[in-house]
């Protein structure tokens, strides 16, 4: 097959990856210009984030220890007075989504950079996106200057995060990599990372549901979260992702459970118009089909099975899928209500994905 007209564009980051690598952490400040980090954090990570400020003593300008999910408009707003007040010249996100979501709305509208130091598999260190939620919708968007300047990619920093979250924190790094596989804007080089990416955590994520502590699968799944997110801070995102911040933003969903649950269906919906990427994230995941690959990746090792076990309900449905059917992200099959809702039918209820 002759490879398709494309535009790649590098996006400049610096990444410090290794086990122990957060030795480095006042270097990297230092690297940044910066003299006195404001550490964010979510009120589980407060210890962490305590700790974190003892090891950079008086380049510490304090905790904010409250990011939650979805990150709310408000909380933006509080903790960028409290960098003002405290004289902060940098913000460092330790975390996973939450925190560096919280970081990057704050760097949105303020001129502090943001060193990322994740402990999930998230992604989100790697991408120029935002979200924020208002009045019970998240706006995402896109702008440069949310990037993280230095992400700290450090193995010792995951093998606390338990196995269960592990696995869908890993799962929703699977899907940045399957979208950006039939993204609009794709290229050669994506895929290979999108590809990498997905085999990366398909091989680790088994090894760590049975034994957290395998530093090398970690590892493994850490280099495997790296590559994905850089694919969805490359390409655009298409109906999986819409789905997830509806479903996220507007019903307060938790964010990597929704992104486990619903990927099987949106691949499912997408199979017959993007067959290539079906047959690389199959490849990838070592299985005949890429929807139902995921699907079995996740129930194989206890990830939740449905919308209706993470809290959401099903009078509900019909407003979601009617929100995920306006103003949709571009996807290589046309959206239409109807078998958008029979998808999000199938979510709530857990069954195998199917075709719609």
């Amino acid at each position: 097959m002759p490879t398709r007209d494309f535009v790649y564009s590098a996006r400049a980051a610096r990444v410090v990856f290794g086990a122990g690598s957060l030795q480095h952490l006042e270097r990297e400040v230092l690297q940044l210009k910066a003299e006195r980090a404001l550490i964010l954090c979510s009120p589980e990570q407060h210890a962490a984030g305590e700790a974190l400020a003892a090891r950079l003593g008086s380049r510490a300008a304090g905790v904010f220890a409250r990011a939650v999910m979805h990150v709310p408009v408000e909380l933006v707003d509080e903790a960028r007075d409290v960098a003002h007040e405290l004289n902060a010249d940098c913000a460092i996100a330790l975390g996973g989504g939450s925190a560096i979501g919280l970081g990057k709305a704050i760097a949105l509208t303020s001129a502090l950079p943001i060193l990322a130091i994740p402990t999930t598999y998230a992604g989100s260190e790697m991408t120029p996106i935002f979200g924020m939620t208002e009045d019970g919708l998240k706006r995402t968007g896109t702008d440069p200057r949310v990037l993280p300047k230095t992400v700290i990619y450090d193995v010792d920093l995951t093998l606390t995060l338990p196995p269960q979250l592990s696995l869908t924190s890993g799962i929703n790094a699977i899907a940045h990599a399957a979208e950006g596989l039939y993204a609009r804007d794709g290229n050669p080089v994506i895929a290979l990372m999108a590809e990498e990416g997905i085999a990366a955590l398909a091989r680790a994520l088994p090894h760590i549901c049975a034994h957290p502590d395998d530093t090398a699968a970690r590892s493994d799944a850490l280099y495997g979260a790296w590559l994905c997110g850089t694919v969805l801070g490359s390409v655009g995102m298409a109906l999986h992702h819409k789905l997830c911040h509806t479903l996220g933003g507007t019903f307060n969903l938790p964010h990597a459970a929704t992104h486990t649950i619903v990927l099987p269906y949106a691949l499912a919906y997408n199979a017959k118009a993007a067959p290539e990427a079906m047959t690389r994230i199959a490849r990838a995941i070592g299985h005949d089909d890429a929807p139902g690959g995921v699907y079995e990746l996740a129930r194989a090792n206890g990830a939740p099975a449905s919308l209706k076990e993470i809290g959401m309900k099903e009078d509900d449905l019909d407003r979601a899928a009617r929100t995920a059917c306006a103003n949709p992200y571009w996807n290589p099959r046309e959206i239409q209500y109807a078998p958008i809702r029979a998808l999000l039918q199938d979510a709530y209820d857990g069954v195998s994905p199917r075709e719609y």
